[in-house]
């Protein structure tokens, strides 16, 4: 039917044309904030406590003449800016990638077809195909109109729908608000009808964009899991604080050197400092989305990243979900007899006109996989025969709505003069419209059932004739014929069955809420491998079941069938009061309510609304359930990633503040830990979280393994533990050179050294450790990793130049050691993980 733009003259704009203009007039996109300058990031560099710090110490070297460790310290600022400026970069990157894939589309036509293309690439002159659910991208002329109401809400204030007309030509000027306007403006929602629309004015010459106003995003409340970072950050730079000054206290009055005293204290303070907990969540959260977006999944929300780990039940739609959404017409029942429909096989005329009739109640242009299917059909069969009118004028249509499910479109005869109506939706409403009696309708139920039963899904067909005259308001009203029924089907999709058993093995339970009967919904329940699927709920019983009775129902059954999305919203809430962490799909304005309710709301982005999008936390652009899978999948492995990001920075601070405590301690002790070192250390920490962790793969049983409970905290005083654990692991071992290397009568440089080697292996050592909390180190090492060469090969290097090179031993106030010394500093690193190992291979045995 795409072919009839041509024959209306609608071809619109050619692609080269709409390039050309493209070029020319640019994207049809309001200004949005600008990615950070040079000078922004520097900014917010400086007012970081770690740069506060670096300045102090640099200052302070510089006053007791030391003016080489100064202006090293005071260099390194240089460095932390190049690291901060890179992650930005990353995850400004990732979330300009996002950005683009989130913007609304459009159905355009050129060159007399359809397109599906991004909001911003709409230009000045193409024609754009608008449906109920869809965000205006521009601004435009109404050209063909169908029942078409906006929401104008965003421009005007008002909140109430605004009835539209088409244009008429030589009208001029059109000033946003009230009714009969034929002009849409960009950023107003169509909430009702459909039409084509010739786009007058792009971007800032809209009328939104020539008043300035911004479609700015609601400002998110921080995420359950910032808060927790939150508090945590700022109890640990509490007991920094606390820390620094006893140390500078302790120091001057035992050493009596307040300015070394003061160098001790900004010591500790940096080596507390958890300054990489906000940035290891803000990059892993946005460069998850990305990654999430590379398997067909859009992140609209990052809190959905957080609670996908926790889902409990997967509500999804059945069409196009589960199945491909590539409906074909196999059946048709005329009222007596039933005939496959067969590619390559005659049609027989008999069962023309239920044809002939649904081509007529379906839209000119569908998008609706089931009138596409039926106007196909047509097209195979019935093409330049007298079933196809090409010629008769749409009058008037009854949309489809949640107590009738059915619609009506009126036509003129332009041979008899006539109106005929065609009728099209569920067999009950078609039945009732055609007052049947009731052993006619148990005759034909007996068909729909037959059909059901092969899981088809089936759609009634009905026709009137009126003399030219007012057409009545409802259409109860007119005098309906049946015509026959239809049977679409639908194939599922491939990998469905894999994944509903991976959703089993994970513990999320699948339920499928389906518009079609029963025994259609049973057989694809048993086909995809749902459980229980003889139980299920029809719409009709769900909407005179009391909640208390569906809390207990939805126990255990996983099927709801000819269910209307209003009903969703009462089935996620019923799951939610039974302590569900819900995930439900939807793609119709009517789904909004149900996936802003749900826990993780996720529309479907091939066939669904704009409305739908924006009510939802996730976005699936292919439509497919098996990507829903794959992206709780995913949101485990992120969640996984951060913990052990997390638990790493955890446990190498500890041994850092360890080893920069202790010694102030005791008044006779040689000092460990200068800045100088603890900015080195930080040169391999803040791209170890960062990159090594959030690259790291899945582990093996991230779907094997019980959704995580939503009010578990995400670093809970378990992982605390563990994550101390390994640091007073790597503290005891660098005491013990430290200790041995003064037994040992070393000097305290050679002391030092010893001790810094030590710690610098044991800290790659717990980078590797910790890539994986099942797998042994040797299978570790084996899995590969390139984030990891590089930043443990860039550590092994600097750490064998500064022992080698004079400039840098003074500098880091070390002086040379024996290869053989360097063994043992190594094996003692290694060492420190080996009680980690064991217990997980005790945990996995």
């Amino acid at each position: 039917m795409y072919s009839k733009f041509q024959r209306e003259n609608l071809n619109g704009l050619s692609q080269k044309e709409a390039s050309e203009i493209l070029q020319k007039e640019g994207y049809n996109e309001l200004p949005s904030s600008k990615p950070k300058s040079v000078f922004k990031i520097s900014f917010g560099v400086v007012q970081e406590p770690m740069f506060l710090l670096l300045v102090a110490c640099g200052t302070l070297y510089l006053l007791l003449g030391d003016v080489q460790e100064g202006l090293m310290l005071l260099s390194f600022v240089f460095v932390i800016m190049g690291i901060e400026f890179y992650q930005e970069k990353k995850t400004e990157k990732a979330l300009d990638a996002l950005k683009d894939l989130a913007s609304p589309r459009a159905l355009v036509v050129r060159d007399g077809e359809t397109f599906r293309i991004p909001g911003r690439e709409v230009v000045t002159g193409d024609i754009v195909v608008l449906q109920e659910g869809d965000r205006v991208p521009a601004d435009a002329l109404v050209i063909r109109n169908n029942n078409l109401l906006a929401d104008e809400s965003l421009l005007t204030g008002e909140s109430v729908p605004v009835r539209k007309r088409e244009y008429k030509e030589g009208e001029i000027k059109f000033i946003p608000g009230g009714d009969d306007l034929p002009a849409v403006y960009s950023g107003s929602m169509i909430v009702q009808g459909n039409g084509l629309v010739k786009v007058t004015a792009t971007a800032l010459n809209t009328e939104i964009g020539k008043i300035g106003k911004a479609l700015e995003s609601v400002k998110e409340e921080p995420t359950q899991l910032k808060r927790e970072m939150g508090i945590l950050v700022k109890r640990l730079a509490i007991i920094g604080i606390l820390l620094c000054i006893l140390v500078i206290a302790l120091y001057s009055i035992s050493r009596g050197d307040l300015i070394k005293g003061f160098l001790a204290g900004i010591t500790l303070a940096m080596a507390m400092l958890p300054e990489e907990f906000p940035v290891v969540l803000t990059i892993f959260l946005a460069l998850g989305a990305w990654r999430m977006s590379k398997k067909s999944v859009l992140t609209r929300k990052p809190a959905a990243i957080e609670t996908l780990g926790s889902a409990t039940v997967l509500c999804t739609d059945k069409t196009g979900t589960l199945t491909q959404n590539k409906m074909t017409v196999t059946r048709l029942f005329n009222g007596t007899d039933f005939s496959k429909v067969v590619s390559g096989d005659t049609f027989s005329e008999p069962f023309h006109e239920i044809i002939e009739y649904g081509i007529l109640a379906s839209q000119v242009n569908p998008f609706d996989p089931m009138e596409r299917a039926i106007i196909n059909i047509g097209d195979q069969y019935l093409q330049n025969s007298e079933h196809i009118h090409a010629d008769w004028v749409m009058e008037k249509e009854y949309p489809l709505s949640k107590d009738l499910l059915a619609m009506s479109r009126v036509f003129s005869n332009t041979e008899t003069k006539e109106q005929v109506i065609a009728v099209k939706g569920a067999p009950e409403a078609i039945f009732d419209l055609c007052h049947l009696s009731n052993e006619r309708i148990s005759h034909y139920e007996k068909a729909v059932a037959e059909m059901a039963s092969e899981g088809l899904r089936v759609l009634g067909v009905a026709r009137a004739t009126l003399i030219s005259g007012e057409l009545p308001s409802l259409q109860h009203d007119f005098d309906l014929e049946f015509v026959g029924l239809i049977g679409l089907s639908d194939p599922i999709r491939g990998n469905v069955p894999d994944a509903v058993m991976e959703c089993y093995n994970a513990g999320i339970r699948v339920i499928m809420i389906t518009g079609d009967y029963p025994v259609t919904a049973i057989n694809i329940g048993k086909e995809i491998g749902i459980k229980n699927p003889e139980l299920f709920i029809a719409g009709s019983e769900l909407n005179e079941m009391p909640e208390e009775v569906l809390c207990e129902r939805i126990k255990t059954v996983n099927i709801f069938a000819r269910v209307i999305p209003e009903q969703k919203l009462k089935i996620v809430n019923a799951l939610k009061k039974n302590r569900e962490i819900v995930a439900m799909t939807g793609d119709g304005i009517n789904d909004a309510p149900a996936l802003k309710s749900s826990n993780i709301g996720i529309a479907m982005g091939e066939k669904g609304t704009d409305v739908a999008r924006e009510a939802s936390s996730l976005v699936l652009m292919d439509d497919n359930f098996a990507s829903i899978v794959g992206a709780i999948r995913m949101g485990r492995k992120i969640f996984d990633n951060l913990q052990k990001a997390l638990s790493y920075i955890f446990a190498i601070h500890v041994p850092i503040a360890g080893l920069s405590l202790v010694p102030v301690l005791f008044a006779d002790l040689p000092l460990i830990l200068w800045p100088v070192h603890i900015v080195f250390l930080e040169l391999i920490i803040d791209p170890a979280c960062t990159m090594i962790f959030e690259a790291e793969k899945e582990e093996k049983n991230v779907m094997s393994r019980p959704p995580k409970d939503i009010n578990e905290p995400f670093f809970g005083a378990k992982k605390i533990f563990f994550s101390c654990m390994q640091g007073i692991g790597i503290f005891v071992t660098c005491l013990l050179v430290y200790f041995i290397g003064l037994k040992m009568g070393y000097s305290e440089k050679g002391i030092r050294t010893l001790t810094f080697v030590t710690l610098i292996v044991s800290n790659i050592a717990v980078i590797l450790s910790n890539r994986s909390w099942t797998y042994g180190i040797f299978k570790i090492l084996a899995s590969p990793n390139k984030a990891v060469t590089w930043i443990v090969s860039g550590a092994i290097i600097f750490l064998i130049l500064i022992l080698n090179i004079p400039f840098l031993l003074d500098l880091f106030q070390f002086e040379k050691i024996g290869f053989a010394e360097f063994i043992i500093c190594m094996v003692a690193g290694l060492f420190s993980i080996t009680w980690f190992e064991i217990y997980k291979q005790v945990k996995k045995a």
